[in-house]
């Protein structure tokens, strides 16, 4: 068996309330090696994003561990953390998460430029190519429609070659054709790179497309499958 690139081990996480504590993930553990794609399924409020959150070290659970790239994530430091997400995380966010002030290639050059990549500007303009805007180059995000603006966060997440790629219901805020057209987008590109995908949806269609399926059903982990179209 392969090295996973990410590992849960027994994660919960509880916050308080004006009632006590609440239990939002409860002993969550699972694997995915590289390649893999997995979705995680569950009704809203189940704990899907939170658990996603966690994968990426954005947040913290009460109890438990998570191992990316061979590295125990909360036995680092934050800036420690971030530095390990840079080098081996990319994201894609339903609302897109374009920065406003910046045009589509400037928005795609910033994780390497950030990387400190002296190749960021050409890298950019080809992975823009790659999901079809590449006559929108200079566009800022405002002029774009959402398809395109969800296909600059694609080109973002994609063009630093990511080992494991954290997507976050990234069609629910288009319409079903240009859903669908990102969805396959996003596989192809996924392929290409063998990325491992882990991708949170509400929708047993789109989860379908996966090679596994996590159901989170109030906060704990029932079911493991292989997922059917």
């Amino acid at each position: 068996m392969p090295e996973s690139i990410i590992a849960v081990r027994g994660v919960s996480k509880s916050v308080q309330d004006a009632s006590g504590s609440l239990d939002i993930l409860r002993d969550i553990e699972f694997s995915l090696h590289a390649g893999e794609t997995a979705a995680i399924v569950g009704a809203s409020g189940s704990g899907k994003s939170t658990l996603l959150a966690i994968m990426a070290g954005l947040d913290t659970p009460s109890i438990g561990q998570v191992v990316l790239a061979g590295q125990s994530m909360f036995e680092l430091n934050e800036d420690q953390r971030a530095a390990l997400r840079a080098s081996h995380v990319g994201f894609v966010f339903q609302s897109f998460q374009l920065m406003p002030n910046l045009t589509a290639l400037e928005n795609v050059m910033l994780p390497l430029e950030l990387a400190g990549r002296p190749d960021a500007r050409s890298t950019a303009s080809a992975m823009l190519q790659r999901v079809g805007l590449g006559e929108r180059l200079k566009h800022l995000p405002k002029v774009l429609s959402g398809g395109e603006q969800q296909r600059v966060a694609l080109a973002r997440a994609f063009v630093v070659q990511p080992a494991l790629l954290l997507a976050d219901e990234p069609t629910g805020s288009l319409d079903h054709a240009t859903g669908q057209a990102i969805m396959d987008l996003m596989f192809a590109l996924n392929r290409e790179q063998g990325t491992t995908l882990v991708l949170v949806t509400h929708d047993r269609q789109v989860a379908a497309r996966c090679e596994r399926m996590l159901v989170i059903e109030a906060g704990r982990l029932t079911e493991t499958s292989v997922a059917k179209a």
